[in-house]
């Protein structure tokens, strides 16, 4: 990841505003093509798979809107035994998937040399990218995963409003760690970076979204993951989400249609990255919100490898997408899919754009 000086304007910011405020469908249909025609001349006509495993759902943080949140007791805590995960990661290099992304909660309590092991292991049993997304880390960690194999790192800045991130994502005591310094240290360690934010946040402005989205091109990412905000049921937001509020005219909804534009937005805004029709979208839309991601933009899915028995308590949201199918389910699934659209499954790493031009 290399820092963009900002002097190639894409869009300017009234145009982005512009068309985050828009509702009129046929007026969409210009940013449709564009994002799409964007897509199709940096990135291709490929959707690369990345099989996500999630393989703990222990985590240290006490996020407003998270159900894994430290502070839940209602949820059964699990972490997969070393087989279980190298069982999962060969079926997804037999499903020539190209990438695993070990994902957990960020558990502070992680054998960091174990982590740096099972990397080193997947890396000489399989042809994989790993990709690993585990929270804030320190260098020293993130140095020694990347040591080990370690491919691409992801870590979503969530929002640009540092105000309204304390407020949702409350610091670990004695520790505040700034996450878009952090991102640039992962770059500078060698790694794809990934990064993101949820759209419809309680108290995210347009302009806060707009920011996001020029933090994005300004930060030159790799990859790139934008999803609606969806609070769980067992948090403080998720209990607010019930009350009613007095929306502000200005607030930002967390609707599948404002997702699409912020995906579209940033594509124009960042054409080279690669950029995930999320699981988030597909819970709002089941039937075909990963296919409308792709056609506005997006050129990634990320079939679940996650054991069937653990997908339930891997609970971030409620009612996550594709939490009764099995590894082989989501395989044929997204194949299907991404053919439906006439586009291709993507072959090999699906290494980033600009990782491949440095």
């Amino acid at each position: 990841m290399t820092e963009n000086t900002g002097k190639d304007k894409i869009m300017e910011r009234n145009k982005v505003l512009e068309w985050l405020k828009t509702e009129d469908e046929e007026k969409l249909q210009e940013l449709w093509q564009e994002a799409d025609l964007v897509r199709q001349q940096h990135v291709g006509n490929a959707v690369h798979l990345r099989g996500l495993l999630e393989f703990s759902n222990t985590c240290s943080r006490d996020c407003h809107y998270c159900g894994l949140r430290a502070g839940n007791r209602k949820i059964e805590r699990y972490q997969m035994p070393e087989e279980e995960i190298i069982a999962c990661v060969q079926e997804g290099a037999d499903y020539k998937y190209g990438t695993v992304v070990l994902q957990s909660g960020e558990d502070l309590s992680l054998d960091v040399e174990w982590m740096a092991q099972l990397i080193r292991r997947i890396k000489k049993e399989t042809p994989l990218a790993v990709t690993l997304s585990l929270g804030e880390r320190s260098r020293e960690e993130l140095a020694l995963w990347r040591e080990a194999g370690a491919d691409r790192y992801l870590l979503r800045f969530e929002t640009s409003n540092e105000t309204l991130y304390q407020r949702i994502h409350p610091a670990r005591p004695g520790i505040d760690i700034n996450r878009i310094e952090l991102l640039k240290i992962i770059g500078e360690l060698g790694y794809e970076v990934g990064s993101g934010v949820m759209v419809g946040i309680p108290g995210q402005t347009y302009e806060d979204l707009a920011n996001d989205i020029e933090l994005f091109r300004t930060l030159n990412l790799d990859m790139i993951g934008v999803g609606p905000f969806i609070a769980h049921h067992d948090t403080m937001l998720g209990q607010a989400a019930k009350k009613e509020a007095i929306i502000s005219p200005n607030q930002v909804p967390n609707t599948e249609l404002m997702t699409y534009k912020a995906i579209a937005l940033t594509r124009i805004a960042c054409p080279q990255a690669n950029i995930p029709a999320t699981s988030a979208l597909a819970t709002l839309n089941t039937p075909t919100g990963r296919e409308l991601g792709l056609s506005r933009g997006a050129n990634i899915v990320m079939p679940n490898l996650t054991p069937k028995k653990y997908r339930a308590l891997y609970e971030i949201y409620p009612a996550k997408a594709c939490i009764d199918e099995t590894a082989a389910d989501c395989r044929a699934c997204m194949h299907g899919r991404i053919r439906s659209i006439g586009r291709d499954v993507g072959t090999g790493r699906g290494d980033s754009v600009n990782k491949q031009a440095s």
